[in-house]
């Protein structure tokens, strides 16, 4: 006869044995067979295709090697890379249950910028009206910079002749202004977001003469100075002949206060040189004849991920110009052309 105390170790046992089961069946399992697969776009426009694969995986996190990563929607992402290089690509996938596990792949891209915008300057006569700008006024009273010239549109102080535009900076009396001068721009006709500039230029000697490459971010009327970014390819002033600065203002940089670094260019008011911008979302990089010389890390956060726009012109005195050499009458800088590549 079976009696209760037969069967009562049986039963402990069955109970334990369902336990352990339940406790080994709710162990949460990660992904497995975690498969990436890249295709690189052979146009050289540094988008890259991603498709993924796992089993068991409710979701897909990827990093792309680049400062740039983010969840994928679904089992697909195409992302674009702003420079050529070998990127570590690592994609993780996750269970349901959270459980993880992830796979890093290396891919080899290359990038080719394309001329996408140029003045070229050869046309003689005033600069092309569909291409630029003017602000027109005094630098003391519209910019701040205490500067000491007018700025016009006359073909005085801004003309293209034997294939270059001349910036000519005159000692005359016009305005209340002891000094003229050109600040062209082109606002509202021309502006564009990373790539690379490039403006070949030959600029003025003299103390005083402030010759400026520079752009402002294109939401300037809204946001205000330095809210909209500034970003000054190339500055020199007469004070510091031969001195070339790069530098970038923005919310608690403005003023003397800005992120820049400066070089000596030997030649700089008796030859041409290049003057570039290579612009991407994590970096601008400034450089002298292809040769950088001072790297700024771009941030998100930052007003230098927009639109900006491109501005020439010449100054006199000022903050940054400082004392004038009465005896200068007239200084010019000379641009062989302005040349925006892209993607």
């Amino acid at each position: 006869m079976t009696t209760l105390k037969n069967i009562l170790p049986f039963l402990l046992f069955s109970v334990l044995l369902m336990e352990c089961s339940k406790k080994k069946d709710s162990t949460p399992t990660p992904p497995t067979n975690l498969n990436v697969t890249a295709t690189v776009n052979p146009d050289n426009s540094g988008n890259v295709s991603f498709v993924v694969s796992a089993t068991n995986a409710a979701s897909y996190e990827i990093d792309f090697g680049d400062g740039f990563a983010g969840t994928i929607s679904g089992t697909s992402v195409t992302h674009k890379y702003y420079s050529s290089g070998d990127f570590n690509v690592t994609v993780t996938a996750t269970s349901a249950s959270g459980k993880s596990v992830s796979k890093t792949i290396s891919v080899t891209v290359t990038v080719v910028l394309k001329l996408v915008w140029s003045d070229e300057f050869d046309t003689p006569g005033s600069p092309d009206n569909t291409k630029w700008g003017y602000d027109i006024g005094t630098g003391s009273g519209g910019w701040g910079n205490n500067e000491l010239e007018y700025y016009t549109n006359r073909t005085e102080n801004v003309s293209i002749s034997g294939g270059t535009l001349k910036i000519n900076l005159l000692k005359e009396s016009y305005s209340g202004s002891s000094y003229t001068s050109a600040r062209m721009l082109t606002k509202d006709k021309y502006s564009f977001k990373y790539g690379k500039i490039e403006v070949k230029a030959k600029l003025p000697a003299g103390v005083g003469t402030w010759p400026a490459i520079w752009m402002l971010g294109d939401n300037i009327n809204t946001a205000g100075w330095p809210g909209c970014g500034e970003i000054d390819i190339m500055e020199h002033v007469g004070k510091t002949l031969n001195t070339i600065y790069s530098t970038l203002h923005y919310p608690g940089h403005s003023g003397a206060n800005g992120s820049g670094s400066n070089t000596t260019l030997a030649t700089a008011t008796t030859d041409f040189h290049r003057y570039g911008l290579e612009w991407t979302p994590f970096s601008l990089k400034f450089s002298i004849d292809d040769n950088v010389f001072y790297t700024f890390t771009n941030l998100s956060s930052y007003p230098f991920n927009q639109n900006f726009f491109i501005i020439l012109n010449v100054a006199m005195g000022g903050n940054f110009g400082g004392p004038v050499d009465p005896a200068i009458t007239s200084a010019t800088m000379e641009v062989d052309y302005v040349r925006v590549y892209q993607q």
